[in-house]
């Protein structure tokens, strides 16, 4: 039992053929996830990396039976990328694309939704079920198999945060970066709530960033559900002044919950096993998981 992707993971690669979709799938594949071909509109019937090129999202469904999708389409294109995917049946859609404009995401995330597609990102990393499938940007060889989950703003802090579990023992379920832009298709609570459902993950580290209230809505809802799995938290950018924009387009401080002392306190408040820096991470699930 694995959350989003697994083994049996059919994907393709939308925007395959550009720069970014053919080193990335090359890794994917590398990786042993089941790329079954991919969509460059225009370049139908080709073929790349031995896989088979569609001109449309449609086409590779009919052909290949793909149920995950991953897009590394310019975003000015991206949304429209998303709904096509979603149109065509795709069930995972994982966005990799950075700057999408918000009024195109406003759009796209209900438009997946309503056709029962779990949108995850834009602007992530992607996921990974180690051993099972890569579907994004991740350096696979940090993750190996184990029981704790990982949901994530962050990517460069996925790989820390997977690395330290590693080291410690413990291995990774799966890890979802959920991007870090203002409007995202799977928030911090869904994410976890994949990971709380799933028998495999014993726990789960929620990495965190400043702006806007995901971790909040998620560590309270952990609290509701009884604590039933140890949640180590951190929040990146304790030390970002109010107002400005900090590397993602999400992280900024708005108001006096959108700090990282702030949501600190609420995680702490709602039982979870908060840090205060990432170095911390992986010890502190060990002794969580006690």
């Amino acid at each position: 039992m694995s959350v989003l992707v697994n083994k049996d993971s059919k994907i393709i690669v939308q925007g395959f053929t550009g720069s970014e979709g053919t080193f990335h799938a090359s890794q994917m594949i590398e990786y042993g996830s089941d790329v079954v071909g991919g969509v460059t509109p225009g370049k139908g019937g080709q073929t790349h990396l031995d896989k088979p090129v569609f001109n449309t999202v449609e086409e590779a469904v009919k052909s290949t039976g793909a149920d995950v999708s991953i897009i590394f389409v310019p975003p000015a294109f991206a949304a429209d990328a998303i709904m096509e995917a979603a149109d065509a049946g795709i069930k995972v859609i994982i966005t990799i694309t950075e700057g999408i404009p918000v009024k195109d995401m406003m759009h796209a995330k209900p438009y997946a939704k309503k056709r029962g597609a779990t949108l995850v990102g834009p602007n992530c990393p992607g996921v990974i079920t180690p051993g099972e499938a890569k579907v994004g940007i991740m350096p696979g060889f940090v993750f190996k198999k184990g029981k704790v989950g990982i949901v994530s703003k962050s990517g460069t802090l996925t790989y820390e945060a997977a690395d330290q579990v590693v080291k410690a023992g413990l291995g990774i379920t799966t890890a979802i970066g959920i991007g870090g832009d203002p409007i995202i298709g799977t928030s911090t609570k869904e994410a976890v709530e994949l990971l709380m459902n799933d028998p495999e993950t014993e726990g789960i580290i929620m990495i965190g960033e400043i702006g806007g209230n995901y971790e909040a809505e998620a560590a309270k809802w952990i609290q509701e559900q009884g604590n039933p799995k140890p949640v180590v938290g951190f929040i990146a950018g304790q030390t970002a002044p109010p107002g400005r924009r900090m590397g993602h387009a999400g992280a900024i401080v708005g108001g006096a919950d959108d700090t990282a002392e702030a949501k600190m306190k609420i995680m702490k408040a709602c039982g979870l096993h908060v840090v205060n820096s990432p170095a911390d991470i992986g010890e502190t699930m060990v002794k969580a998981l006690g």
